[in-house]
């Protein structure tokens, strides 16, 4: 250690070569924390945009200076290595930057939105669409990304639905956990590792009427049961950042909310990694009505544990003041710059800053696109809703009319934050099908309808800079040539659903059913008496009363990514049998919003065997969902039978089997998702209905039988109680197994002391 201290005094070697010396990582960052001046430090909390380094004159020398952290955006060669060159050879104490991007499902080659992914039920597969989002970001010099985004949500009228995994807390912390360690991998500082930041904390997913950036306002025991887990298990993972979310919890901003950053995120899980203000958070406090000013925004947010600020250069800008002043202690200050550095210390940047970043270009992204693994997993998010009489799978054969408003769209199967959003490498649903029937049968095409004839709508759309792809003709023109496109064929299939911006941050919608423009549309289409396949492409669950009555046959595809046309052609010729499951309940009306197969039991629970009116239910609506959490149909059919409990007592440290046989009754080989279900008979508060424990994702071939076991212990029947005590409470529970959450077979049991 003397030599070491020795050769550090005597030639003020760079930073780099004393992370590779000291073998000390808190030694190393404490030594460092010593030597920056105040506006140093509070450099360090401050993420650019990349366009900055663009539209500032001075940039670079504030680069120099120490003023800047790190980037988001992807840092394309040579300008990344430029801009660290800056930071370790002309700055002071050469601390590197990093960079970060959004790679939520997909960076290059884009693969089904979150929402889609989740309809998989398959971890495995899940965990590879993220490994690849990875391996292209960190290939592009990027470190972190802001993702995965957990937020449970249980209406669908919000905005940002389809990028989290749907209503139910196991599913989505199990899907969690797999994607933090996809991206991280095993060390941080691996070529391949992308930091997970896990979003948007907290329960950003439940603002009131599904509106963007709205408040948040429910119970204790709600937090913890139901919207707490996947954040708990992104930071059991070991995510290695955290971004705090826009919404109020409990009339306190997130960004200002000292127990739910220190006391639940800090003290009680445990996490020690940085923080992240969402985009322009900070500076909303005071709009909130929680600060006067940024000034004062800057210290209650710092003060609350909110680390680094993004696109919060007012904020910011104030710190240095704040500090000097006492407004802020400077050991708080310190704490937020520590856990900034000890990150980019585990990314290895002090090691080595350039380990991402090249000097050229790669080779061209085509070349690089994982199309077949692309392929192959976003065909397993399909779910097949309806299939009257056999419709699909379709015969390549005929003649097929493709009729649709996003039957030949691109962009729009890459949904919201979608990476480079390189529409131009995606294969259209059209082309997937015309490549699959090539030289076998006739394929007609007409657009038949905009995604919507509201002007207004298409303006505001317009502004806010994701325009509709309208067609100025008519909408009788457009409609007419559906019409006798569609008398020439064997068999229509129409493609509608949503335009990708309307499933994007801050485009929420108050009517989740289709546009009148594809509800006539699908009305004209049915009227020609053709067998009628309807394929969705959409990013939230929809009413699709009108769209269920009409098809005779209901394919929900997502928005699919790069090779979103050819998934769709397998599915709907037979190459693959659809194999998804919904991992939020399709509700029959907006009225019936919010809609979840998880509810808390009631009092007066609605019997549709007898009904009566002083009941739960609406009167002008059928009770229940359009399609429950959990559903999707096959090629196949499957029956569960022989469900067996190893035991009907379970005593708290034991463990409790559950057995199931599985049968392919079919005709050909599928896949199908076992699900299991608990639910507890009597508690010390009221209990849901049933909760998802378990799941099984099983390939059979026709005819074959198969055993699917499962283990239960008394972690799987704790729940929070009133005093937030997690509990299992002794008493009779019954397990329920079903290949959705509602048609189940169950069996009780009894756990005791």
């Amino acid at each position: 250690m003397t030599r070491w201290l020795c050769v550090l005094i005597t030639t003020l070697c760079s930073l780099g070569a004393y992370a590779q010396e000291n073998p000390s990582k808190t030694a190393f960052i404490e030594h460092l924390l010593s030597q920056m001046t105040i506006e140093e430090k509070v450099g360090q909390l401050h993420l650019r945009d990349l366009g900055w380094i663009h539209l500032n004159a001075n940039s670079l020398e504030s680069i120099a200076k120490g003023a800047v952290s790190g980037f988001g955006g992807v840092p394309y060669p040579p300008s990344g290595r430029m801009l660290q060159r800056v930071a370790v050879e002309q700055s002071r104490l050469k601390i590197p930057l990093f960079f970060a991007q959004d790679v939520d499902h997909g960076l290059h080659t884009i693969f089904p939105v979150s929402l889609g992914l989740a309809a998989s039920w398959d971890l495995p597969a899940i965990a590879l669409a993220s490994s690849i989002g990875a391996e292209e970001a960190t290939a592009e010099g990027i470190n972190l990304t802001f993702g995965p985004m957990v937020d449970i949500t249980r209406d669908p009228r919000w905005g940002r639905v389809s990028e989290g995994y749907g209503e139910d807390p196991f599913l989505a912390s199990r899907i969690t956990e797999t994607v933090v360690k996809a991206y991280q991998g095993q060390d941080l500082g691996a070529a391949d590792s992308l930091m997970a930041t896990v979003k948007h904390f907290a329960l950003y997913g439940a603002v009131e009427g599904g509106r963007d950036y709205n408040s948040v306002d429910m119970s204790l025991v709600s937090m913890y049961q139901s919207y707490f887990p996947p954040y708990r298990a992104a930071v059991d993972a070991g995510a290695g950042a955290v971004m705090i979310g826009f919404n109020t919890v409990g009339g306190v901003p997130a960004m200002a909310n000292p127990w739910l950053i220190q006391k639940v995120l800090r003290q009680e899980w445990g996490f020690a990694g940085v923080t992240l203000g969402d985009c322009a958070g900070i500076g909303e406090l005071v709009d909130h009505g929680m600060a006067a000013d940024p000034r004062q925004a800057a210290a209650l947010a710092l003060r609350s544990g909110v680390d680094m600020a993004l696109c919060d250069s007012a904020s910011v800008d104030t710190l240095p003041g704040l500090v000097k002043t006492g407004g802020v202690a400077v050991e708080v200050l310190d704490a937020a710059v520590r856990r900034v550095l000890e990150m980019k210390y585990d990314m290895g940047l002090f090691d080595d800053p350039y380990r991402k970043l090249r000097d050229t270009p790669l080779p061209p992204i085509e070349s690089r696109l994982q199309r077949k693994v692309a392929r192959e997993i976003a065909r397993e998010t399909f779910v097949l809703l309806k299939n009257v009489r056999q419709t699909l799978p379709l015969r390549k054969q005929g003649t097929l009319a493709v009729i649709g408003p996003l039957a030949n769209s691109r962009r729009d199967l890459l949904g919201s934050y979608c990476g480079d959003c390189g529409a131009l490498r995606v294969v259209s649903i059209h082309e997937g099908i015309a490549r699959a029937v090539q030289g076998k049968a006739t394929l007609l095409y007409a657009k038949g309808a905009n995604v919507t004839d509201d002007r207004v709508l298409a303006e505001r759309m317009k502004l806010y800079k994701s325009p509709l792809d309208i067609d100025h003709r008519a909408p009788n023109v457009l409609l007419n040539e559906a019409v006798s496109i569609a008398r020439r064929a064997d068999v229509i299939v129409v493609v509608v659903g949503e335009h990708w911006g309307f499933n994007d941050e801050a485009t929420s919608r108050a009517h989740i059913d289709l546009p009148a423009s594809q509800k006539q549309l699908l009305k004209h289409l049915k009227a020609v008496g053709k067998p009628l396949v309807i394929v969705l492409a959409s990013g939230r669950p929809l009413d699709l009363t009108l769209a269920q009555s009409q098809a005779d046959a209901l394919l929900e595809t997502w928005y699919s990514g790069t090779e979103g046309g050819n998934a769709v052609a397998d599915v709907l010729f037979g190459d693959y049998n659809p194999s998804g499951k919904l991992p939020m309940t399709f509700p029959r009306s907006v009225g019936q919003i919010p809609m979840y197969y998880n509810h808390l039991r009631t009092g007066r629970p609605y019997n549709s065997t007898a009904p009566y009116k002083y009941t739960t239910q609406y009167i002008d609506e059928d009770e229940g969902p359009l399609y429950p959490f959990g559903y999707g149909l096959s090629y196949t059919r499957f029956q569960l039978s022989q469900l067996r409990l190893s035991t009907p007592i379970l005593h708290r440290g034991e463990r409790l089997k559950v057995s199931v046989e599985l049968a392919n009754t079919g005709a050909r080989a599928g896949e199908t998702v076992v699900q299991l279900y608990v639910r507890d008979e009597v508690a010390s508060i009221s209990r849901p209905v049933k909760e998802l424990k378990g799941f099984e994702k099983v390939m059979l071939k026709a005819g074959e039988r198969t055993l699917i076991e499962f283990t239960l212990d008394e972690n799987a029947l704790k729940f929070y109680d009133d005093s937030l005590r997690y509990v299992a409470e002794p008493g009779v529970f019954k397990v329920q197994v079903g290949l959705d959450s509602q048609d189940v077979i169950e069996q009780p049991f009894e756990l005791r002391e």
